[in-house]
């Protein structure tokens, strides 16, 4: 089998070892690919593995070798599915792996705006803590998490994770699943968004990116939340009206936002919110711990092993590898 990975760097930037997939079949591993190079470079392959290079139909349509394509993540709408499945390809995702990072990021963020650890580390280097007259000294309110409460928006294996975290921290914690049926997990309570959005200290985003749940941040729920409430988002970038989100910071609507995920990413350097001086920003990296790569890399190999064996693992758009 010929193996060709369009965009590896991201997954393994050098510290993992590819060693394991070579063991599975000839291998030709890009750092990254342009859209433009991806027929070329894929010509050959029987296995076809990207991260975050779109493989659409038409590029599908070309590879008259492919045979499979596995996403090096979990979000998969970067491949046209229903092409491949046509053509009988069956393509596979990576659920589960990131669980614990984005669910750690999720409270590096909340943590950060309400404690401002790494402001007051710098103002102390630049010197402010020596010329004090007091043994200690903050320049913003210190918010203690305990008897806040958190509102998850999504509540699958990431949401749930953040709940539990909440928890012990102290807060209440209220959900939204986008669904009718109540969360039914002990200490926690399903609300209506509005309720959410009128009753949270914090939200946090958990919920995938569909038509329904694009923009669910926008002028008029940013306008429901409190003024001292802040908004976290470590899911995706688009649930988020990043326009809305920056006058609403501005104009103190809300008191600030934690984000790891842009509409754009890279993003533009004109972004409005990278001007607001209460809206941090991260580049995507909740997912990217060492252990969380880890498990991605073996759970990537594990899902071309069961193909190879023809044993479905993973599968996301229907295709049965028995035929």
């Amino acid at each position: 089998m010929n193996i060709v990975v369009l965009d590896g760097h991201t997954m393994n930037p050098g510290d993992l070892s590819w060693e394991r997939l070579k063991k599975t079949g000839k291998c030709r591993i890009y750092p990254r690919t342009a859209p433009e190079e991806v027929v070329r470079r894929a010509r050959h392959a029987d296995i076809l593995l990207t991260n975050k290079v779109v493989v659409p139909g038409s590029a599908i349509a070309e590879l008259p070798r492919l045979k499979y394509i596995g996403v090096l993540a979990t979000g998969y709408n970067i491949v046209d599915v229903e092409a491949a499945k046509e053509r009988g390809i069956p393509v596979t995702n990576v659920p589960a792996y990131g669980t614990a990072a984005v669910a750690q990021m999720t409270f590096a963020h909340i943590l950060n705006l309400t404690t401002h650890v790494a402001y007051h580390a710098q103002s102390v280097r630049e010197g402010t803590w020596s010329r004090s007259k007091d043994f200690c000294f903050w320049e913003y309110p210190l918010v203690e998490l305990a008897g806040l409460t958190l509102g998850i928006i999504g509540f699958g294996r990431i949401g749930r994770a953040v709940g539990e975290i909440a928890r012990s921290f102290g807060m209440t914690v209220v959900v939204n699943n986008g669904r009718r049926t109540p969360v039914r997990s002990r200490g926690l309570r399903h609300v209506t968004l509005l309720r959410l959005f009128r009753e949270s200290d914090i939200v946090t985003l958990h919920c995938p990116l569909t038509e329904k749940t694009r923009g669910i941040i926008n002028k008029k729920s940013l306008s429901l939340m409190k003024p001292s409430a802040f908004l976290i988002n470590t899911s995706r970038g688009a649930l988020v009206d990043e326009k809305a989100l920056a006058a609403a910071l501005k104009a103190g609507t809300i008191a600030g936002a934690g984000l790891d995920v842009m509409s754009e990413e890279p993003p533009r350097r004109g972004n409005p919110l990278f001007r607001v001086k209460n809206c941090f920003v991260t580049p995507h990296i909740a997912w990217a711990t060492a252990a969380a790569r880890i498990r991605l890399m073996d759970t990537v190999v594990d899902n071309i092993e069961a193909f190879l064996r023809e044993e479905p693992l993973h599968v996301v758009n229907g295709i049965d590898y028995k035929k």
